[in-house]
């Protein structure tokens, strides 16, 4: 199950803001357990969606994105999540999260800066953008 280093952070978390925490959890619940339906749960399925993974172009649209989760999910080096220095920030029916993505993997790790934008449809929060970019490790 993904850690995230700040459970017990956040208790002025406005309803909103709790809402989305939760909605960002679901994202990386589903990316670390591989799970196609929970990803296509968390995420808006329309043409305005975008997803940057590190080293990849920018993928636009729920059939691309959807098809990089289905192409990153087959792979064969299993992923564990620690999540670090979470920041929620609402604006209206929009709202971004910026984190840390400290991966654990057998081939080594490292970690991702990570910005996740969601926005409310009806009473939920999804998914419309995801952009990691790898942290250069310090020397």
């Amino acid at each position: 199950m993904t850690q995230f280093a700040s459970d017990d952070e956040h208790p002025r978390d406005s309803v909103d803001e709790a809402a989305v925490r939760l909605a960002n959890r679901g994202f990386y619940d589903a990316f670390e357990a591989r799970d196609l339906n929970a990803m296509s749960d968390a995420w808006v399925h329309d043409d305005r969606v975008s997803c940057t993974h590190p080293g990849w172009r920018t993928l636009h649209g729920w059939g691309a994105v959807s098809g990089s989760w289905f192409a990153l999910f087959g792979g064969e080096i299993p992923l564990q999540f620690i999540l670090t220095d979470e920041v929620v920030s609402v604006a209206g029916d929009t709202a971004w999260v910026t984190v840390d993505e400290n991966l654990i993997s057998a081939d080594g790790g490292g970690t991702i800066a990570a910005l996740n934008i969601f926005v409310r449809t009806g009473e939920r929060w999804g998914c419309v953008a995801h952009h990691g970019s790898a942290v250069a490790p310090q020397s």
